[in-house]
């Protein structure tokens, strides 16, 4: 259980006590502990302290009341907002940056490993099959679901507890100067760079731009952990180690190319893949892993890498990937009567849109094929010509079925049908249809998809894509 002392979110953060408890001593105060923080006054529960953190369409401070009956005190920047029920009120002047302060304050107590996750995709799923394979040896805190960014990792290690001897975190990042931030405030001893790609190469428009900002989690890393099948990544890191000096430990991992965690003789299965771990120099492992896709084989490298660096046994690894499972709306593959259903509504961009289309036509085999895709979005100007590139892949790869979701879908669905027709009685493939968004697929996918089809949803988070496979399973 965390342990945070009041007293240590005020030398953290430089911040005042407003409110003693009037029943205890100021010192009795100053030692209250907290069982972590929390922003959320709905979810807060009793232990937890409230930061009242401002965004640009609300003020904590507006339900700081309601947080303050369920939570044990608050963290403020507003005296304005003062109230006298008989908590611990600590007053900052700003509370994003006394979370964060407090969250390296917390980092920096504990001298233990800080494994630190990004890449374009699969940090996720990285990051929670990093956490399976640690926590065979050590006492494991993650940062839960996607809270990746500014707030949800400083608000993850206010969750350290004196019994964590590892930390595992997922970095996210929208623009240049968010993963040094991250760093900033986590200070990884490991960093992993799963792969780079085209997510949100609208806000930073180019790869460079990319693998620039993936890059800035390599600066005071002690192990970096690398693809060694991304060209693009590999020619980069050199490039930036000649010219900043880095002298971090290199861990790569692969399939095609050698590389210190190797997965060999790599084949698909009806539960997932099959393949064999080996270590550069040492033991190898036969692996069943109960995840669709090559792009988890990939994932359980860069998690086996990690866990090699800090001793883990290779039997430990193995026995750990083979109880993974997937994660929610992540490829998740499931079957009602006989319509196979794969779940990728989680998110999108051309890169993982790409692996979940090819794995679907591995998986489905002769059956037929459908996907139902929604709008990739954050492409900024490179738009309209993923999506069209999508269109012509998606008539490439054998796909009997198209349903495009959105108006930037539809593009692809133009694409499609230029390149391989749209007209059931001249046996062509696939079969176009176009919809504007996902309540309106709701309406008509029933009269879409066949008893044996196998059906992949996928579409950027702000689509919905998850309301499709609602109506789908009712």
């Amino acid at each position: 259980m965390a342990i945070l002392l009041a007293k240590d979110i005020v030398k953290a953060t430089g911040g005042t006590l407003l409110l003693m408890d009037k029943k205890y001593s100021d010192d009795r105060t100053l030692n209250h502990t907290f069982q972590g923080g929390s922003i959320d006054s709905r979810t807060i529960t009793e232990g937890e302290i409230f930061f009242a953190l401002k965004g640009e369409r609300f003020d904590g401070h507006d339900f700081l009341k309601d947080a303050l009956l369920k939570g044990d005190g608050a963290v403020i920047d507003s005296k304005t907002h003062y109230v006298t029920e008989e908590k611990i009120l600590i007053y900052v002047e700003d509370t994003l940056k006394a979370l964060q302060d407090l969250a390296h304050f917390l980092r920096m107590k504990k001298n233990i490993p800080v494994i630190a996750i990004t890449g374009s995709n699969g940090k996720t799923t990285t990051k929670e099959m990093t956490y399976a394979i640690l926590s065979k040896c050590f006492t494991v805190l993650k940062n839960k679901g996607n809270l990746n960014n500014h707030i949800g990792l400083p608000l993850s290690l206010t969750r350290i507890a004196p019994d964590n001897e590892v930390i595992v975190l997922e970095l996210g990042m929208n623009a240049p100067g968010e993963i040094k931030r991250l760093c900033e405030i986590a200070v990884p001893s490991h960093g992993v760079v799963t792969n780079i790609g085209s997510a949100h190469i609208g806000e930073l428009g180019s790869l460079d731009a990319i693998r620039s900002t993936k890059f800035e989690i390599l600066r005071g890393l002690g192990v970096a952990i690398l693809n060694a099948d991304d060209n693009f990544l590999m020619q980069g890191y050199e490039s930036i180690k000649m010219k900043e000096g880095i002298t971090c430990r290199l861990i790569t991992f692969s399939i095609n190319t050698d590389s210190h965690v190797r997965a060999e003789n790599v084949v698909g299965t009806d539960y997932g893949s099959s393949f064999t771990l080996r270590i550069k120099d040492g033991e190898s492992r036969a692996v069943r892993l109960n995840v669709h896709g090559l792009f988890n084989v990939y994932n359980a490298l860069a998690a086996s890498a990690v866990g090699l660096s800090l001793g883990v046994h290779i039997e430990d690894i193995k026995n750990a990937l083979e109880n993974y499972t997937s994660f929610p709306m992540r490829f998740e593959v499931t079957t009602r009567d006989t319509i196979t259903l794969i779940n990728d509504a989680y998110n999108a961009n051309p890169s993982s849109m790409e692996d979940a289309l090819r794995e679907l036509v591995r998986l489905g085999g002769t059956r037929r094929k459908v996907v139902v895709l929604g709008d990739m979005t954050e492409l900024g100007k490179f738009a309209e010509n993923n999506h069209r590139a999508l269109g012509k892949l998606i008539c490439d790869i054998g796909i009997d079925v198209f349903v495009a979701v959105g108006e930037l879908m539809r593009v692809a669905a133009e694409e499609t049908r230029k390149e391989g027709g749209h007209k059931p009685e001249m046996h062509a493939k696939p079969l176009v249809h176009i919809f504007k968004n996902a309540d309106e697929v709701k309406k008509g996918i029933s009269g879409i998809i066949n008893e044996g089809d196998v059906v992949l949803i996928k579409g950027s988070r702000v689509i919905g894509m998850e309301r499709i496979i609602e109506r789908i399973r009712a």
